[in-house]
């Protein structure tokens, strides 16, 4: 948990750089614009590119500062398609409250609930795979290991 608040705050960075490129190169003027969506997918696609980028090499920055790295079901490096299919896979995570809150309206309370409600649920389906892993990973044929410091060569 420690490392995915550390990821979530190196993911700031990421997103107030990249965002603010969009919106200067776009002349956004406001949170509101119409390309919003556009912004939106924009980020999609830049938070494909660090993570699968990062994942390839092993780890992301957060991973190396708790000495945790991503192998395949063999214990080798994944490779960008598997990355990929991670990062996508990933999303599961998010997706369907996400998608549930814009047909019902909901609050931004309830939508609070909703989303920290199935991310809870989500977690705790790990406990019944095999490894205790999360489905993400064995669908996507990963697995987070403990592992010492990768060498900077």
């Amino acid at each position: 948990m420690a490392c995915g608040l550390y990821e979530g705050m190196l993911l700031f960075a990421v997103v107030f750089v990249a965002g603010w490129l969009f919106s200067t190169l776009g002349q956004m003027r406001d949170a509101m614009d119409s390309r919003r969506h556009l912004l939106q997918a924009f980020l999609f696609v830049v938070f494909g590119v660090y993570f699968v980028w990062f994942w390839t090499r092993g780890q992301t920055l957060a991973m190396k500062t708790w000495n945790i790295r991503i192998v395949d079901v063999h214990g080798r490096p994944i490779t960008q398609a598997r990355a990929l299919a991670r990062y996508l896979l990933s999303w599961i995570w998010f997706l369907p409250p996400l998608a549930a809150i814009a047909p019902f309206k909901l609050s931004g309370g309830e939508s609070t609930v909703l989303i920290f409600g199935w991310v809870a649920v989500w977690a705790l389906l790990a406990r019944f795979h095999p490894e205790r892993q999360f489905w993400h990973d064995a669908w996507a044929g990963t697995r987070l290991i403990t592992s010492k410091p990768m060498s900077r060569r």
